[in-house]
């Protein structure tokens, strides 16, 4: 399960991947997917993206910059072998510490939803529509 949530909680994308795929690869994926609503039109890109260190992948940093999104991710010690040549990544610690958000996020869909924590279907739509019902009761429950 691939989520992205707003700063005040509020889940945006969610995506069902296999768990034997590596979980860089739903990045883009999701978002892709964002669509937060203004007066206007809606917004497809944040402000900033906060990842843990599990996202710190070039190609991932080369789409953000592309688009013209900030990142806070940490670098991961297992991939720095040798130090990389070029400029440094940006990481910043008062940003990063608000990622505790989307952590809260999934604790609350796995100890409110117990269904979703253990997953006991086998259907994609089935899990995505019980998924999709446990996101509006948290967002019922907020407003």
């Amino acid at each position: 399960m691939h989520a992205s949530v707003s700063c005040n909680g509020f889940p945006l994308p969610i995506i069902i991947s296999p768990g034997n795929e590596y979980d860089t690869k739903p990045f883009i994926q999701v978002m892709e997917l964002i669509k937060i609503n203004t007066t206007a039109k809606p917004r497809t890109r944040p402000f900033e993206v906060l990842a843990d260190s599990a996202y710190d992948n070039t190609a991932i940093r080369q789409y953000l910059r592309s688009r013209a999104i900030k990142s806070s991710i940490p670098i991961n010690t297992r991939n720095s072998k040798r130090r990389k040549k070029g400029r440094p990544t940006r990481f910043d610690p008062d940003s990063y510490s608000k990622r505790g958000t989307i952590e809260r996020f999934f604790a609350w869909l796995k100890m409110g939803f117990r269904k979703l924590a253990s997953r006991y279907e086998r259907l994609n739509v089935v899990f995505k529509g019980l998924l999709d019902i446990a996101c509006f009761i948290l967002c019922w429950k907020k407003v």
